[in-house]
């Protein structure tokens, strides 16, 4: 008779007698040796569980319940997330067709993490892995997992090389990386690098950490040191005399401030431009260390009417404009600045005036749109976009 109760409540009453010992009294020998157990045995566990739900999966017991497929079940029935119940399922079925590495797993002779290893290697290459699985279940039994994931790829470029190259490109299609504000004031960094870049990264961000090692009462956790690190690298990298020139200028931090702001007051304009408002504390102390460009819209101050003498935008003006148009202005588009022209409503060439009511900031694409296609004109400072019949395009741009 089959009975699941007794050993499960043995194994309940195990670790429960393992939560009332007191570690306070465990030498270290004694805590380390128990680590390795709780080790193995969680390597037990998973092996159990992976020939578990192989059964539920043979028997089609999910439709039982009315769900389309084991992961569902999974899902409902543990309480698992979706991704936690699709490795669930991989396992299972993976493991069934490795027999040395499940045998070895549920002896606890090898780690889940190393298995994950094995079980990767199956799936990429399920006809050649059955040849090899005894040599690398004795190399995922000594060897650490970062050295049996080494041993594997290697492996893999043998057993097919031309697979291999493959693989890398469409690896390296995978490349992507995120850089937006979020709506807690930070900047959320997300992505995934191919192996050459990403081990650039690594090194660079190392680099920089290993300069600041020696540094005393450092707080700092490993993260936000590599936190830093990135940032100090982009620090660099824009004060370096080599940098490519962007839209007229080299690429630099900017700060949006009033004065009033730099005075002190709160409630004026004090902001970067993607990411958003900061204190006015953070602006004076980028301002310590700053090359200041004031701008101002009405009143005397630098120049930003160039008048009839050049058509060139000078940078300072170039600022002015960037600071009021945000970016491209053409109606539904917005492309940042660095993507973008200073474009004369009225052409210099016909006696338009290189001035800030004179000019509107047109990424590429609109730029050559406008001087084919559609027209633009100022009207109380503000430019609108006109169809080739002459009628107005909609402007949800800034005020």
């Amino acid at each position: 008779m089959f009975d699941s109760l007794e050993p499960m409540s043995t194994l309940r009453s195990g670790i429960d007698e393992l939560a009332t010992e007191d570690l306070a009294f465990a030498s270290d020998d004694e805590l380390e040796a128990s680590l390795v157990e709780i080790e193995r045995a969680m390597g037990a566990l998973v092996a159990e569980r992976a020939r578990r739900v192989a059964e539920v999966e043979r028997r089609g017991a999910f439709a039982r319940d009315g769900l389309l497929s084991l992961t569902m079940w999974l899902v409902h029935r543990l309480r698992i997330a979706g991704s936690c119940a699709g490795r669930y399922v991989r396992w299972a079925r993976a493991l069934e067709r490795m027999p040395l590495t499940r045998s070895a797993l549920a002896a606890g002779d090898v780690t889940p993490s190393a298995a994950a290893v094995l079980v990767a290697a199956a799936e990429s290459r399920p006809d050649e892995f059955p040849g090899v699985e005894e040599t690398l279940v004795e190399a995922a039994r000594s060897v650490p997992v970062r050295d049996l994931r080494r041993l594997v790829a290697y492996w893999r470029q043998a057993a097919d090389a031309a697979g291999a190259e493959d693989e890398a490109e469409w690896r390296h299609g995978l490349r992507r990386l995120h850089v937006s504000p979020t709506l807690e004031g930070m900047v959320r960094v997300d992505g995934d690098l191919d192996p050459e870049t990403g081990q650039t990264l690594i090194t660079a961000l190392r680099a920089v950490i290993d300069a600041d090692v020696g540094s005393t009462g450092d707080l700092r956790t490993y993260a936000q040191r590599r936190a830093d690190a990135l940032g100090e690298i982009c620090r660099r990298y824009l004060d370096s005399v080599d940098r490519p020139i962007v839209a007229g200028e080299r690429p630099h931090l900017t700060v949006t401030v009033d004065l009033e702001t730099l005075e002190g007051r709160t409630g004026r304009r004090c902001e970067l431009d993607e990411a958003g408002v900061i204190t006015p504390e953070a602006a004076r102390r980028l301002a310590c260390d700053a090359s200041v460009a004031r701008i101002v819209t009405a009143g005397r101050s630098e120049p930003l009417d160039a008048g009839r003498r050049t058509p060139v935008v000078s940078p300072a003006l170039r600022r002015a404009l960037v600071i009021r148009d945000g970016g491209c202005r053409f109606p539904g588009c917005g492309r940042p600045p660095g993507w973008c022209d200073a474009h004369h409503v009225v052409h210099w060439a016909d006696g338009g005036r290189t001035a800030l009511s004179n000019l509107v900031l047109l990424c590429r694409p609109h730029h050559r749109a406008v001087h084919r296609l559609f027209g633009v004109r100022m009207v109380s400072g503000r430019p609108e976009f006109l169809r080739p019949d002459g009628s107005a395009l909609e402007d949800r741009g800034p005020p």
